[in-house]
């Protein structure tokens, strides 16, 4: 670790308060304003289909202009988002609770390249470490982003709108952090230079190493984020408080990002195949935790187990990426990357409040078993790949 990774550490922990915070309130917030109760999670998935929407923008501004300016772009966006959507909620307006949503997801899609930004400051043979422990940071979400919520959802006359100004405050923060960090920068290119810009991405997207690290990290996040954005919306329907969510929410980012500081060197030691097959597993105990009753504990212990299965896989999934693209190809095979991952964060997002309130929570954890067996799958085809030679690690 050296002080930029220090900084970038920061940097994931302050994205990651403004994301929990999302989570945790954006669906009671749609529950309160939406038309109809299965629009609940519209505003989690407009955050995530902004997400989506960006990540060709964000790589683009990354080539042309490097991490530091897209990152700094990415905040300030963070700012402006978070206001409108405190102005939308004390006016109850829910369209542009959507809308703002939708912006603050250029954010996410800026943010979610700090891991591998994080890789390009480490050497070679630390890149794993360096990846968990930036993600790792996420543990100051994952104890601030709930409290934040709880602390400040009744400071304004209109509930939550005080959360959302907050998350403006914290995304200043993350904008003067992301300032003073010295990122690996690729060289600008000269003028009339012709710049050697790798293989076609399709070329890319057909190594087995690149389908499962997309399908493990999409599919992973795809499943966490199906039940966690569900939980506190499944939760009120048992009776629960907003308090006891809040808990349950924090424990769960907790499992998140406590491991970063040892899933890289596990990883090390284990291979990223195997790391990902004890997160899958763990992602199967949750389920069947979730599927055995409703109280308090049970919520608890399957949030926690979710988050530690996730942070296996997609730490994994980031690793195996790593080792698909040429560094001249990194921009595009990240954008990729992102646009898949977004792309089934929208879907889960909205399959999430239309599940839990009309099928129930249990039909929504028999669910998210198609998307694990999916992995499994994509897992078992790139340990034969292994076998026969096709790649190291």
């Amino acid at each position: 670790m050296n002080r930029n990774l220090w900084l970038l550490t920061l940097c994931q922990g302050l994205f990651l308060t403004n994301n929990v915070t999302f989570i945790a309130i954006n669906g009671l917030v749609g529950l309160s304003l939406a038309p109809l109760g299965w629009m609940a999670t519209i505003p989690v998935m407009g955050y995530v289909v902004g997400a989506a929407l960006s990540t060709t923008p964000v790589a683009w501004v990354q080539s042309r202009f490097g991490r530091k300016r897209s990152f700094q772009i990415g905040a300030a966006v963070a700012i402006f988002s978070a206001l409108l959507c405190a102005y939308a909620v004390i006016h109850k307006n829910f369209a542009l609770l959507c809308v703002a949503t939708l912006i603050a997801g250029f954010y996410s899609a800026n943010a979610a390249l700090y891991r591998f930004a994080a890789a390009e400051l480490a050497q070679p043979s630390h890149k794993e470490k360096a990846v968990s422990w930036v993600m790792a940071g996420g543990l100051i979400g994952a104890v601030v982003g709930p409290n934040l919520a709880q602390y400040t959802r009744t400071l304004l006359p209109t509930p939550f709108a005080a959360a959302y100004t907050a998350l403006a405050v914290v995304a200043a923060l993350a904008l003067l952090l992301v300032s003073s960090v010295a990122f690996a920068e690729a060289p600008q290119p000269k003028k009339g230079e012709v710049v050697n810009t790798g293989r076609p991405l399709s070329e890319i997207m057909r190594q087995p190493l690149f389908i499962v690290a997309a399908l493990a990290g999409s599919l992973g996040y795809g499943v966490m984020n199906l039940l966690m954005a569900a939980t506190p919306i499944a939760m009120q329907t048992c009776g629960f408080t907003f308090d006891n969510s809040a808990l349950v929410l924090e424990w769960h980012v907790i499992g998140m990002f406590a491991p970063g500081f040892f899933t890289g060197h596990l990883i090390k030691r284990f291979g990223a195949l195997s790391i990902m097959g004890v997160g899958l597993a763990l992602n199967l105990a949750c389920v069947a935790i979730a599927l055995s009753g409703i109280q308090l504990h049970q919520f608890l212990i399957a949030l926690f187990l979710l988050g530690v299965g996730w942070n296996f896989l997609f730490t994994g999934a980031t690793t195996v990426a790593l080792k698909a693209y040429r560094p001249e190809e990194r921009d595009k095979a990240q954008g990729a990357l992102n646009f898949f991952q977004f792309s089934t964060l929208a879907i889960s997002s909205f399959s999430s409040g239309a599940l839990v309130t009309t099928q129930g929570w249990q039909l929504l954890n028999w669910g998210s078993l198609v998307p694990m067996l999916v992995i499994a799958a994509a897992l078992g085809l790139l340990i034969r790949v292994k076998r026969q030679g096709g790649f190291a690690g």
